[in-house]
Formats: C-alpha cells, sequence, structure tokens
C-alpha cells in the first residue's frame, strides 16, 4: 500500500498528488513514468512522474479526472492509501549535451514537461519554455515553470490571463527573433505536438513530443505504443 501524503487541487480537472513510494522515488527521472491501481480489482492506468523528492521518498502525480479511475483516485485525500504505485517504468528524457532547449507544455502536459525543464535547468542549459492552456482557469504550474526557465511564456487561447494565443505562435516568434535551440521538447495534446513538429521541421530543429496519449498497458506487449518515424519503428 501506498500512502498519499499530499493533495493539492491545481484547477476543477487536475489534481497533484505526492505519493511515499522509496523505491520508485531512489531512481525516479524526468520522463519516466508510473503503473497505479487505486485498489487492488481497480484498472492498471499510467501516469508520468511529475516530481520526485529523493529525501522524501515520494513521487508526484499529476492527472487529469478523465474516467472511472482518475475519478476515484481524485476522491482519496491525504492519508489515505491506494493499492499499487510501480516504477519508474520507461526511458528517462535525454538531457546531456543540450545546450538551449525550448520546452513546449499545453494544458494537463505541463506536468510532464516540468521536470525536464527542471533537469535541463540543473545541467546548466538555457530553457526557455511556453506553457498554453485555454483559459485562465485551466493554467497550472505557473510559477514552477518561472522557476525552472530562463524565459517562460504563457498563453491562453482566449486571452483572458497573459498572452493570447497558440504555443506554435509564440515559438514560431522567438525563432524568427533568432533564438537557436539544440531541441524543441513538445508535451500535450496530439494535435498541439503535430503543429509545433510540423513547424520546426521548417528549421530543421531536432524535436522529442511525449507519445503517452496512445499508452496502454504500459509495458510494450500490446505494441499500441510503437510508431513508425522515417521508416524506423
Amino acid at each position: 500500500m501506498y500512502q498519499i501524503v499530499r493533495k493539492e487541487k491545481l484547477n476543477n480537472q487536475i489534481t497533484l498528488m505526492e505519493i511515499k513510494a522509496p523505491f520508485a522515488a531512489a531512481k525516479a527521472e524526468p520522463g519516466q513514468f508510473v503503473i497505479l491501481r487505486v485498489s487492488d480489482k481497480g484498472e492498471r492506468i499510467p501516469l508520468t512522474i511529475a516530481g520526485f523528492d529523493r529525501e522524501k521518498e515520494t513521487v508526484t502525480i499529476i492527472f487529469q479526472i478523465a474516467g472511472a479511475t482518475t475519478a476515484l483516485l481524485n476522491k482519496k485525500e491525504e492519508g489515505d492509501f491506494i493499492s499499487d504505485f510501480v516504477g519508474p517504468l520507461g526511458k528517462p528524457t535525454e538531457c546531456d549535451g543540450i545546450k538551449s532547449v525550448c520546452i513546449v507544455g499545453g494544458g494537463v502536459g505541463c506536468a510532464i514537461a516540468l521536470p525536464a525543464a527542471r533537469k535541463f535547468k540543473t545541467l546548466g542549459a538555457r530553457v526557455v519554455s511556453i506553457t498554453g492552456f485555454k483559459n485562465k482557469e485551466a493554467v497550472i504550474l505557473e510559477k514552477e515553470f518561472d522557476d525552472a526557465s530562463d524565459t517562460h511564456i504563457l498563453l491562453t487561447d482566449d486571452g483572458s490571463y497573459k498572452e493570447k494565443g497558440l504555443v506554435t505562435d509564440a515559438l514560431r516568434k522567438l525563432i524568427d527573433e533568432g533564438n537557436s535551440f539544440d531541441e524543441v521538447l513538445a508535451i500535450g495534446p496530439i494535435p498541439m505536438m503535430k503543429f509545433v513538429s510540423k513547424l520546426t521541421k521548417e528549421f530543421a530543429i531536432k524535436t522529442v513530443v511525449s507519445m503517452n496519449p496512445i499508452m496502454i498497458d504500459g509495458t510494450g506487449m500490446c505494441g499500441c505504443c510503437r510508431l513508425i518515424v522515417d521508416g524506423k519503428t
């Protein structure tokens, strides 16, 4: 059993939980994920690690209430327990050798992008973060991205907070202004990542995206997460 030591409501649909998980916390890295079950008869769901504290032996998850299991998880409170919490799984974000990076996060995808931004910053890279949300009520992790970035540009689709526009608008403006990046890391809705990739392709900028929306079993056995890019699986 794994105890919830902190719970924070980030907005009406997104919740942060800090879970006591010593073994996962000891080895977790940005870009990896865990598989959890709320109860011993519940379904297994993969969630990307949003943070970790090796001293406190905790792993942070941030999830959007989108189905029965996340709704059930959201009913848990500080001090409650969940049945299973397996990880870290998956390949960590590759950060070595990157001197200048642009992190592009959309909606709840920002929770996945934040640990990578922090890691790049720790390694001495110049970090420019662009985060996009539907409106002011949907904004999450603003201060955290401010702290993890040399420059943080926050946009809302409707202009109700900060700049109005899309993340691709801000990225194109940065490139047009002469900013160069060794890599762009985009994490968010699939259409957003698609258009970020189409933009960076124009400028031949290495781009990494997160395909966690197509993950099902989380072990690679079902094959749903396998993609073909430039002829390679």
